[in-house]
């Protein structure tokens, strides 16, 4: 009898052992007060948390962002590389004029890529501008989503709701990843986070 009650006590802790490791390594990961979760499936397909990070301007917290791809990846050009959905999710730690933000964007795009190369993509930039500015305003905790999709193109969602048709170019989705992971990205540390870099 006390032989059965020893195993059985055993495998009840065996039992909450193995639910606690799970636990810990689905929990979801905090940056700035955002809860960002450890897995998020996007056209079917599981991606994970690569980095995330805090997007600063002088000492201002602007927002925290997330990179989730299918594989871990360690450099610019990996991620660029990746095959299959990735997404980018940025939600915001202060009010923010949208159209200041789209305008900062495009001028992220375009610092970080050549001339004739942005030249292509100008009428994608003038569009995805345009839905910032008819947002008007971002206010802290308001959050939007660009996921990458192959054989559709890049979805925008802003504050949950799906922001006209895709950007079928895999160049823009590429182009608006070099905001924060190109040469000249909008903040190296943001850049060094992403990259899951400490």
């Amino acid at each position: 009898m006390n032989l059965l009650r020893l195993l059985s006590r055993r495998a009840l802790v065996l039992c909450a052992v193995a639910w606690a490791t799970a636990a810990v390594q689905a929990a979801p990961f905090e940056t700035a007060g955002v809860v960002l979760e450890d897995k998020v499936t996007v056209a079917g397909k599981a991606l994970s948390l690569n980095g995330a990070g805090v997007r600063y301007k002088a000492v201002f917290k602007v927002y925290a962002a997330g990179l989730y791809l299918g594989e871990k990846a360690g450099t610019t050009d990996e991620v660029l590389a990746a095959t299959g959905p990735k997404r980018m999710t940025i939600t915001m730690l202060r009010d923010i004029d949208s159209a200041e933000l789209g305008k900062l964007f495009s001028r992220g795009m375009e610092d970080n890529m050549d001339r004739s190369a942005f030249s292509k993509l100008v009428p994608g930039v003038l569009r995805m501008s345009q839905v910032f500015t008819d947002h008007k305003k971002l206010k802290e905790g308001d959050n939007f989503i660009l996921d990458w999709i192959p054989g559709t193109g890049t979805v925008l969602t802003v504050k949950g709701k799906v922001e006209g048709e895709p950007f079928k170019e895999p160049e823009f989705f590429n182009a608006l990843m070099r905001i924060w992971l190109g040469p000249k990205p909008a903040d190296w540390k943001l850049k060094e986070a992403l990259l899951g870099k400490p």
